[in-house]
């Protein structure tokens, strides 16, 4: 909304700063700043609504240390998280803009999935909360949302340069916008994927049914990442770190494919438009931060599944926008430990059990976090150590933006 505001008093009113806000770079600043302000300022007020009606976090006796210390901490923090993302990106960003019209979408149905869940965990008293198959249910709309609106809608287009090393590299050498559906495979020369080709192959004809392939494949990243970050948030701090660390690194390469001059010189794909979502994810970033204010050890507040889902869940469809998903086993590394830690300790578990009659395990408990404080590795430095791991992981998927 300030965004038209100040669009107008620019063009009518010439009003001196107001040109200010034509710029990316400095909405996303001013951006970061509102979030970080509204998730620490408005996010104590929302704890202390959290602790007056008695929405604690009901922990399974696990036999961990310290889990005694965590019974009736507030959780459902997520919706700070929200909040403070939704109202910056309102003001700030140009809502016609089709990335940020996803995206608020993808919020308030990622939001709706995980605040179910964390309801009937804590008013129907039930651990298990809202039932698998309705979680998936609901990230299968998501991505069908995605999909549909990647497939049907002109405004997502990609441009790409003229890959001659022996051009003039003081002339863009752009062709038209195109619809297309390619994708960036990391470390490969020429590193695009299409998968027209790969429905063409297996279809023969063209784009005709190539939703049936790109329909599935976001479905699964959307469930996967969502997920995985839902298993991540078992530790004071851990999931909304991480997830900062991811979040600012998928806005280097928002910023990037979003802007022709960087696009050219990295001899990258550019994709008109999408340097918008840089508002968005400044919204978030600077929410994420905020709530670790509150969420480092010892917690003040848990996000709950209303936070780690939405969180995860945007997580990938930002990463499918700006055609990076390929990425995602890199830059959500210890996302996917975790998780593979969890299919490795059921699967030996079931497995061992069917053959010797005893099941045995892999780890001392998972996810794998949780065997690391089972040796006796005290909380806040499991967490710090998985920062860095993020933090390298995030490094080293930057650096995909030039070897190849």
């Amino acid at each position: 909304m300030l965004y038209y505001l100040f669009e107008i008093l620019e063009n009518q009113f010439n009003l001196p700063g107001a040109s200010l806000f034509s710029y990316l770079s400095f909405r996303a600043a001013i951006t970061i700043i509102m979030s970080l302000m509204i998730s620490i300022v408005f996010g104590k007020k929302i704890i202390n609504y959290l602790k007056k009606k008695q929405i604690g976090e009901n922990v399974r006796e696990l036999g961990l240390e310290g889990e005694d210390n965590k019974k009736g901490t507030p959780t459902m923090g997520g919706i700070i998280i929200i909040i403070a993302t939704l109202i910056p990106v309102i003001l700030m960003s140009n809502l016609q803009n089709i990335y940020i019209q996803i995206l608020l979408v993808s919020t308030l149905i990622l939001g709706f999935i995980g605040l179910v869940d964390d309801y009937i965990k804590v008013f129907k008293k039930d651990k298990k909360g809202l039932k698998g198959k309705f979680k998936i249910a609901g990230q299968s709309l998501l991505g069908i949302f995605v999909a549909l609106v990647l497939l049907l809608n002109n405004q997502i287009t990609i441009v790409e340069f003229d890959k001659n090393p022996n051009k003039d590299k003081t002339e863009f050498s752009v062709l038209e916008e195109v619809k297309s559906f390619k994708t960036t495979i990391p470390f490969f020369k020429n590193n695009e994927l299409d998968y027209s080709e790969i429905s063409n192959a297996i279809f023969k004809y063209g784009d005709k049914f190539i939703w049936i392939i790109l329909i599935p494949v976001i479905i699964f990243i959307i469930s996967a990442v969502s997920n995985s970050n839902n298993l991540t948030d078992g530790l004071d701090g851990l999931s909304a770190g991480l997830s900062a660390i991811i979040v600012f690194t998928l806005g280097v390469f928002a910023w990037t494919s979003g802007n022709i001059i960087f696009s050219d010189y990295l001899n990258i794909m550019y994709i008109p438009r999408v340097g918008e979502i840089t508002i968005f994810i400044s919204a978030l970033l600077g929410s994420l931060v905020g709530f670790l204010w509150y969420n480092t050890y010892p917690a003040s507040v848990f996000m709950g599944d209303t936070g780690s889902l939405t969180v995860g869940g945007l997580i990938a469809v930002i990463s499918i926008l700006i055609r990076k998903e390929l990425l995602i086993p890199i830059l959500c590394g210890v996302f996917l430990l975790e998780a593979l830690s969890v299919i490795l300790q059921v699967g030996y578990f079931k497995i061992s059990k069917k053959r010797t009659g005893t099941g045995k395990r892999i780890f001392l408990m998972s996810p794998i976090h949780h065997h690391y404080q089972k040796a006796g590795y005290h909380e806040s430095k499991i967490v710090s150590r998985l920062w860095i791991i993020g933090i390298f992981l995030a490094v080293i998927t930057i650096l995909t933006l030039k070897i190849r």
